[in-house]
C-alpha cells in the first residue's frame, strides 16, 4: 500500500499537488488501513500535496459529474479497476482510455484499459487510440519523455477530430486514424 500511495503523492506532486484517495472505510476494514496508510504518508512525506479522501460510490459520481475537480487518484485494484472503466466513459468510451501500472524496479506496463477486442479484430474499425494514449504513458511515466508523451498526445487529439472511428460515430478505419496521428508527427 505505502509504494501505491508513494507513486501517486510523487505524481500528484508533479501535476496539479492534489490527490484523491478513494476507498469505502465506512464499510470495509481494508479500507480503514488503507486510509490511515496514506494518511500517515502524505501528512510525513508529502505535506505540500493536498490530500483529500472519497467513498468509492460517490467519487464515480464525482467522475460523472465533476471529472475536472479530479487532478490524481489513488485507490486499491478492484475500485481502481471500476473508476477507469467509469472515467473512460466519461471521456468518449473505452476506445480512448489508455492505462499505466507503474511499477518501482521498472517503466510498468502500458495498455488500453479496453482490452484486445478479439471480436472486431482484422475488421480495420479499432479504435487505435487507446493504445497510442498508452504509449505516451510510456513516454511520459516510464521513459521520462514528457515531450514525445505531449506531442503524441496531441496528435491524438487532432487525429480524433479530423478521423474519428466507428466507435466515435465516423468512418474512419483503424488504418486511416493511424495515419492522421503519424502525420503531425512528421
Amino acid at each position: 500500500m505505502e509504494r501505491i500511495a508513494r507513486r501517486a503523492f510523487e505524481i500528484a506532486r508533479a501535476r496539479g499537488g492534489r490527490l484523491t484517495s478513494v476507498d469505502k472505510v465506512n464499510v470495509m476494514h481494508t479500507s480503514r488501513l488503507w486510509r490511515d496508510v496514506v494518511t500517515e504518508l502524505g501528512a510525513a512525506e508529502y505535506p505540500d500535496v493536498a490530500l483529500g479522501h472519497a467513498l468509492v460510490d460517490s467519487f464515480a459520481i464525482t467522475i460523472v459529474t465533476a471529472p475536472e475537480t479530479i487532478d490524481v487518484v489513488v485507490t486499491e485494484n478492484t475500485f481502481g479497476d471500476i473508476l477507469s472503466d467509469v472515467a473512460a466513459a466519461v471521456t468518449g468510451g473505452l476506445g480512448l482510455a489508455g492505462s499505466a501500472s507503474l511499477g518501482d524496479g521498472g517503466p510498468g506496463l502500458f495498455e488500453p484499459v479496453h482490452g484486445s477486442a478479439p471480436q472486431i479484430a482484422g475488421q480495420g474499425i479499432a479504435n487505435p487510440a487507446a493504445m497510442l494514449r498508452s504509449t505516451a504513458l510510456l513516454l511520459r511515466h516510464g521513459l521520462g519523455r514528457d515531450a514525445d508523451a505531449d506531442t503524441l498526445d496531441a496528435a491524438v487529439d487532432a487525429a480524433l477530430k479530423t478521423a474519428p472511428t466507428p466507435d466515435l460515430g465516423g468512418t474512419a478505419t483503424t488504418r486511416e486514424l493511424g495515419d492522421a496521428v503519424l502525420r503531425p508527427l512528421g
